[in-house]
């Protein structure tokens, strides 16, 4: 037998006000913007509310999630929380994305410009050195010669002596060696000729024998 049509509309209302009960635990609209950011300073302050609006975010899926542990269908409330905590923080990294993107666009576009301005300089300092004429190249004057000091002048003196000095020893021992050399030269020659003449006597000696020997023995063969 079915139930009465009364218990099976209180039935539905609850399971009716459970899930809403689940479905409206978040009120709180997210503000994402939706113009472009347009300076520097608009893109900190949208930075600085991403970062806000982030711990908010997490704090607002605690709150959910503990309720959701307290009605009857766990599951789906908790899955219901976690998309909206997905679809949240997808909102304000897109806001993040942006304001980054607009930042990092500045900066590369300042950058080009101090290149831009530093390299017109440059060529205007370059278009300037060009344009003047050549200057006329200056006379240095003639510097008298500098005085030698009394030390310095006795210093050289010195040094002039001592190379005369070292000169004059460097002669006598020229002069040394060469008289030596004459000396052993001529003692060379001196037994070079006396040896000649011992042998030129020797050779006069044994012609001289020979010649009485033979005389001697031609004597002898006519007296017999």
């Amino acid at each position: 037998m079915h139930p009465p049509f009364a218990f099976r509309l209180l039935g539905a209302a609850i399971l009716a006000g459970l899930l809403g009960a689940c479905a409206s635990t978040d009120t709180t609209p997210m503000a994402v913007p939706t113009e472009p950011t347009t300076s520097v300073a608009q893109a900190d302050e949208r930075l600085a509310a991403v970062a806000k609006e982030r711990a908010a975010i997490e704090a607002r899926y605690a709150e959910r999630e503990a309720v959701c542990y307290e009605k009857f269908f766990v599951n789906n409330c908790l899955d219901e929380a976690q998309e909206r905590r997905r679809a949240a923080l997808s909102a304000q990294r897109a806001i993040e994305i942006e304001a980054e993107r607009f930042k990092r666009r500045v900066k590369v576009e300042e950058r080009d410009r101090e290149i831009a301005k530093a390299e017109a300089e440059y060529q205007a300092e370059e278009a300037a050195l060009a344009a003047q004429p050549p200057a006329p190249p200056r006379e240095t004057p003639a510097l008298p010669p500098p005085r030698p000091r009394p030390a310095a002048s006795r210093q050289k003196q010195r040094a002039g002596e001592a190379g005369q000095e070292r000169l004059s020893e460097a002669e006598r021992a020229a002069n040394v060696k060469a008289f030596e050399d004459r000396k052993r030269k001529s003692e060379e020659r001196q037994a070079e000729v006396a040896k000649r003449t011992a042998e030129r006597e020797e050779k006069a000696k044994r012609r001289a024998e020979e010649e009485a020997k033979a005389k001697e023995e031609a004597a002898k063969a006519v007296g017999k």
